[in-house]
This record gives C-alpha cells, structure tokens and sequence, in this order.
C-alpha cells in the first residue's frame, strides 16, 4: 500500500516538473529559446533537451529498457544534450522529450518499486539500484533543472511561476521597488572601503 503511494506520489510530481519545464519555453522567439543565458551557456531548450535524455537513459538502459528513439552511449556523452545544434527545431526536442514521456511513464507503471536496475555511470558501490531511487534521482534532477528555468525565463522577459493558470500579471513598478528594498538591506551590510568582514 505505501509503496504504491509513494509511487503515485513521486510519479505525480514528475509529470508536474516535466510540464512545467516546458512550459518555460511558451511564447518565446528561437532564438530565446536556444540562446546562450549564462557564461556557462546554459539555455532554456537545451534545459529541456538535457532532461528528456537523462530520463530516456535512467527509465530506458538502467531497467535495460532501450529507449525508442536512438542515443548516443552515454560513455560517449560530449554535453551536446546541453544545447539544440543549428539542424535541431524545438518542435523536435519537445516531441524527443514528449516521448520519452510515455516511454517513462510505462517503465514506472508496469514495475515495482524495487525492480532492480544497474546505473553504468555510477560509480562502486552504487550502480545496482532500484526504481525508487531512480524516481528520486530523475525527479531531483527534473525539479533542480526546472528551477534554473524559471530563472532563466525570469531574466528573459519576467514570466515566472509553475504553470500557466497560476501566472499574475507583472508589476513592474512592485517589482522594482521589491528590489530596491533588497538592494538597500544587502548595501547595509557591505563593508566600509578597506574594511574586512570577519569570518
């Protein structure tokens, strides 16, 4: 009975960080869509590209459950599930992600939470493992990346938020003064020129 709320549960959430992260590229031009947002290069449909595959690996090869579609072996892994190279659309990355949905969910569904699974990439002792710690580990994964979304698309153009229905309409002069508030609160602790903060 708990493990088949537990399931429920983290299965739930999934599905809830899956539409969420997609839900960060609605309305946006290409070129916001793909475009480098952190020096680092991270972007909004590479974000989206990055999750779909970790899913595909970790629900598909781990429990030995080949993905449809085809990927790269992960010991070959070069970060180019990071970003959409020019001859990928966004339409393409979303239906890759789409998928891989279904393919997932069918995984969760049809075996128990400790059906045994083996994580190559994982180092001793911890590649044996079991559905339950891979939900975790996806579902940490799928909120951790959801969460640089939202940020990022905050940067882009102020949306913000888990879906569309819950969305307010910006304040831009709220904001503002929101932070202005936490810019003065910060500057009151900075120190004097020349001046060290003690540890």
């Amino acid at each position: 009975m708990i493990d088949e709320f537990a399931k429920n549960n983290l299965h739930s959430r999934l599905r809830r960080d899956r539409e969420a992260l997609l839900w960060k590229l609605d309305g946006l031009s290409e070129y916001d869509a793909r475009r480098p947002l952190t020096a680092t290069g991270t972007n909004l449909l590479g974000l989206v590209k990055h999750v779909a595959t970790v899913e595909a690996r970790y629900f598909g090869e781990v429990f030995d459950r080949p993905s449809p579609g085809p990927l790269p072996r992960w010991q070959d892994s070069d970060g180019s599930d990071q970003w959409a190279a020019e001859g990928e659309t966004r339409d393409q990355i979303i239906e890759f992600y789409r998928r891989t949905w279904d393919h997932s969910d069918a995984t969760i569904d049809e075996l128990p939470l400790d059906a045994p699974g083996h994580v190559p990439w994982w180092s001793e002792p911890y590649p044996n493992t079991n559905l339950f710690a891979v939900m975790l580990h996806v579902l940490s994964e799928s909120v951790r990346h959801a969460g640089h979304a939202d940020i990022l698309r905050e940067g882009l153009d102020g949306r913000t938020g888990l879906r569309a229905e819950y969305e307010q309409r910006i304040d831009e002069e709220a904001r503002a003064a929101h932070y202005a508030k936490l810019e003065r609160a910060a500057r009151s602790v900075a120190p004097v020129k020349g001046q060290r903060l003690s540890p």
